[in-house]
């Protein structure tokens, strides 16, 4: 954990979350500024920086993660009618807390239009 992390704090019970999953690796929780009606981060459980600190090892971590997504679509209602799983890496990215984090993100039409 490292100590100054919004997310690590919230992974070890230090800050209250809305949490939807939990296991020894993975945590997610819903975002506390929604950009969408849903909207859920899913995080590492170890303090990763972005995907630039992923490790050839961390594959099947990254692979659960998007397991987690799908499973967070299916929980909320929103895989049939679509959702989006971004990560920002960077500050040119606009990631905001320096923690690996995949945003779900659905509930409604999502813009810009990507892809």
């Amino acid at each position: 954990m490292l100590v100054d992390c919004i997310f690590c704090k919230i992974i070890s019970g230090q800050l209250p979350s809305a949490m939807l999953y939990a296991d020894e690796h993975i945590s997610a929780f819903r975002d506390i500024q929604p950009q969408a009606k849903v909207h859920v981060l899913i995080v590492p459980n170890r303090h990763l920086v972005s995907l630039n600190d992923v490790e050839e090892q961390d594959g099947t971590l990254l692979g659960k993660m998007l397991q987690v997504a799908v499973q967070i679509a299916r929980d909320e209602g929103i895989a049939e009618t679509g959702y989006r799983v971004v990560t920002n890496s960077g500050r040119d990215a606009q990631q905001s807390v320096d923690h690996l984090h995949f945003h779900v993100l659905g509930g409604n039409p999502l813009y810009p239009r990507l892809g």
